[in-house]
């Protein structure tokens, strides 16, 4: 039987010593600095992802409303075009998708976003055939007026 007498157990290393047992432990620094990273990138990414047509809103004092879930968005760009959800329709079609994409039916909360040269009429318009539809909770978007 052979007994070590120097306590060491292992292979000696390049330079006399003990070679160390693998580390278990999980080294987590780069985990998080990638998380990190995605975060800052979702942050700056979020807002963008929001606009899906770009339109240049009329700014009012009004607060915004509270909302339970995302409500269904008409868009009516400065060439007086239609737009649902960033998908483009036609002014025939238009009720047919918003049938299509409302859970409520004639409840479902609907919101109109013009460009502020678009003519009136247009939005009325759109409004109109919505109305027409059954949709009563119709409202317009719009944006905050910075205050000087």
């Amino acid at each position: 039987m052979g007994i070590a007498l120097n306590g060491n157990k292992g292979r000696k290393g390049r330079r006399g010593r003990a070679s160390a047992a693998p580390i278990g432990d999980i080294n987590i620094t780069p985990l998080v600095d990638v998380m990190l990273v995605l975060l800052i990138v979702f942050m700056v990414a979020a807002p963008l992802m929001t606009m899906g047509v770009p339109v240049d809103l009329p700014r009012t004092a009004a607060s915004a409303m509270p909302l339970d879930r995302k409500p269904i968005t008409v868009t009516v760009t400065d060439a007086g075009d239609l737009s649902i959800d960033g998908d483009q329709v036609t002014m025939q079609t238009l009720v047919a998708t918003v049938q299509s994409l409302a859970v409520d039916g004639t409840d479902e909360r609907l919101y109109v976003r013009g460009d502020s040269t678009v003519a009136y009429g247009r939005i009325m318009e759109v409004m109109g055939e919505l109305s027409a539809a059954g949709y009563g909770q119709i409202g317009l978007i719009t944006e905050r007026r910075q205050t000087d």
